[in-house]
C-alpha cells in the first residue's frame, strides 16, 4: 500500500491547493509550473510502478483519480478567471466527472477497470498543452481546447466500449469442453 508510486500520487493529491492558491493569488505562470510537476509525478509514479512491478488496486483508483481532480482544480480556476468559457468548462467537467464517478462506482463493486491507454494519455498531453497555450494566450487557444475537448469524448467512448468488452467477455459462460 505505502510505496513510492503511491505516495508520489498522494503528493499530486497535494499540488491541487498549492496550484490554487498560486493561481488565486495572479501568479498564473507559476500555478501552470505546478501543474507541470503534479503531470511529472503523474509520470513517474506510473513508470516506477510498472518497472519495479508496485502497481496496486490502490494506486490503480488513485492515480486517475488525482489526475481528473487536478483537472477539475484547473478548469474551475480557468473559468472563474474567464479564461475559459462556461461551456467548455462544462464539456471538460463533466468529462471527468463522469470518469471519476463510474471508476469510483466500478472499483467499489469489484469490478475490474480498464487502465489508461495510448488514447487516454494522449488526450491529456493535449489538455497540457490547451492549457498552456490558454494562460500563455497564445493564439488560436480556444479553438485547440475545444479539439482536445472533442478528442477526450472519443477516448472516453473508447473506455467505455472498452470496459463493456472486458465485462462481456468475464461474464461468457465457459465451456467445459476443451479444444484439442
Amino acid at each position: 500500500m505505502w510505496n513510492v508510486p503511491n505516495i508520489l500520487t498522494l503528493c499530486r493529491f497535494l499540488l491541487i491547493p498549492a496550484y490554487l492558491v498560486v493561481f488565486e493569488a495572479g501568479y498564473i505562470r507559476s500555478a501552470f509550473f505546478i501543474l507541470l510537476l503534479a503531470g511529472a509525478t503523474d509520470v513517474l509514479d506510473g513508470y516506477i510502478a510498472r518497472r519495479r512491478g508496485l502497481v496496486t488496486d490502490l494506486g490503480s483508483m488513485l492515480d486517475p483519480l488525482a489526475d481528473k481532480s487536478m483537472m477539475i482544480a484547473v478548469i474551475l480556476s480557468l473559468v472563474f478567471s474567464q479564461m475559459i468559457s462556461w461551456q467548455a468548462a462544462c464539456a471538460m467537467f463533466l468529462r471527468d466527472a463522469g470518469m471519476i464517478a463510474g471508476s469510483a462506482y466500478f472499483h467499489f463493486r469489484g469490478k475490474k477497470t480498464v487502465p489508461a491507454n495510448a488514447m487516454g494519455k494522449l488526450t491529456t498531453a493535449l489538455y497540457y498543452v490547451a492549457i498552456l497555450l490558454i494562460i500563455f494566450e497564445l493564439p488560436y487557444a480556444h479553438a485547440y481546447l475545444w479539439f482536445v475537448i472533442s478528442v477526450s469524448i472519443l477516448t472516453s467512448i473508447i473506455y467505455i466500449l472498452q470496459f463493456n468488452l472486458l465485462h462481456k467477455r468475464a461474464g461468457k459462460p465457459q465451456s467445459l469442453d476443451k479444444p484439442r
